[in-house]
């Protein structure tokens, strides 16, 4: 099964390559205008899953992340006309000249070709990532978790019906329905015809692909998010910061999961910090340090556990660690970070270089939310994946991030010497 889908997809992509912005934009179009036109399939569906899931004990962040309701999905359909709006990476002449030789060299960024996704309970993920896909010309193969079988299946019929109404074939972008773990694996052996990997889940399947797959894999999306107090910010807007960043959607990959507080400031700051979070919601996870001083505030407070630093809660629940300077929030990023966003609140110029220069993630902010870290919020679109590597792309994989790039030469009869 697994092989034929892969033989569709790569007879499509050679047609993807092909087509121009316009015809490119008009497919998305119609995605778009399809998935409102079928929000009751796609909505029934999504419905399914989430009383299945929720039967089978999943987590309130996880359901949080699979359910689909009117407003989410013309969010999900919005994103896809705003995909529409960007320029389009494929045949841009990235560098190039006139060699001594005659030869006139170009570097043109093309179509990676086949993109596999292997994703859990994300059902808004089958569509970013067909439309950014389809807008720099490469066909996708998804696999979706089995707790959205139902909501991807209903998807991607959807997509499948606007590719064919444009002429196109409905290989350009399938979905492995069977919840079959089996195939995940046939599926990272596909080099013949996937090009390129994305795991988007827990630190489980991301290990999974790193050790088993023989397919260049993008991994990142694990986010052991930190903010570091130091001890010249202002109390109340690092209050307003981390709020944001704690609570806007505690379920996703960018929400900050580790306090660091300095000890200059911490007799000060943690007493507000209690009152705010109590406010908010937020349980904190203290070190002996800090405990001894948040017992006595107003939010629920209790001794952080060792593994704690290095997990994500995905949950309202934040650590909370008292350090000494800012050589030690540096070394506990390096220690349990992921590279996947971090920031410092500070008012001092010379310890926000620091923290830019020696915190080596894939986004780093200076007096800012790390909830930023979002395709959408950094103008890129709807992101394919936040990639915490070093190779290829880094940080919301927007669509260059989706091309590689050939080098064409023209000549006049041109032979080398």
């Amino acid at each position: 099964m697994l092989e034929q889908m892969g033989i569709a997809a790569k007879a499509a992509s050679y047609k993807l390559a092909l087509l121009s912005s316009r015809e490119k934009n008009r497919v998305l179009e119609k995605i778009a205008d399809e998935l409102e036109a079928q929000r009751e399939d796609i909505l029934l569906a999504n419905e399914q899953d989430v009383l299945e899931a929720r039967r089978n004990g999943l987590s309130e962040a996880l359901l949080d992340r699979l359910a689909l309701n009117p407003a989410r999905l013309k969010a999900i359909a919005d994103d896809v006309r705003q995909v529409c709006n960007l320029a389009d990476p494929v045949g841009q002449v990235i560098d190039g000249g006139l060699l001594d030789s005659g030869l006139r060299l170009e570097r043109r960024r093309v179509p990676l070709g086949v993109i596999g996704v292997i994703y859990e309970a994300r059902p808004n993920v089958t569509v970013d990532v067909a439309s950014l896909c389809l807008k720099t010309g490469n066909a996708a193969i998804l696999r979706g978790g089995k707790e959205t079988w139902r909501t991807n299946a209903a998807t991607v019929k959807v997509i499948q019906q606007a590719l064919e109404a444009c002429g196109l074939p409905a290989g350009a972008v399938q979905a492995i329905e069977s919840p079959d773990r089996a195939l995940v694996n046939e599926m990272l052996r596909m080099d013949k015809y996937i090009d390129m990997l994305i795991p988007r889940g827990g630190a489980g399947l991301h290990k999974l692909c790193r050790e088993q797959s023989t397919i260049p894999v993008i991994t990142g999306g694990i986010g052991v998010c930190h903010i570091f107090v130091d001890d010249t910010a202002e109390i109340a807007p690092a209050l307003k910061v981390i709020v944001n960043a704690k609570t806007q959607r505690p379920s996703t990959c960018n929400t900050v999961e580790t306090l660091l507080v300095h000890q200059g400031i911490a007799n000060d700051f943690l007493p507000a910090l209690s009152k705010q979070m109590a406010e908010s919601g937020v349980t904190l996870h203290a070190d002996e340090q800090a405990l001894a001083q948040l017992q006595s505030g107003p939010a629920q407070v209790v001794a952080v556990k060792a593994q704690e630093y290095d997990d994500e809660f995905l949950s309202l629940d934040l650590n909370v660690k008292i350090v000494a300077s800012l050589d030690d929030a540096i070394a506990h990023i390096r220690e349990h970070g992921t590279q996947h966003s971090d920031a410092i609140l500070t008012r001092t110029l010379s310890n926000a270089n620091r923290f830019v220069n020696e915190v080596d993630s894939s986004a780093v902010y200076v007096n800012a939310s790390t909830r930023f870290t979002d395709g959408g919020q950094f103008g890129l679109g709807a992101e394919v994946a936040v990639s915490t590597q070093k190779l290829h792309a880094r940080g919301p994989m927007g669509l260059e991030a989706l091309t590689t790039y050939k080098w064409i030469g023209y000549g006049d009869d041109t032979i080398r010497a």
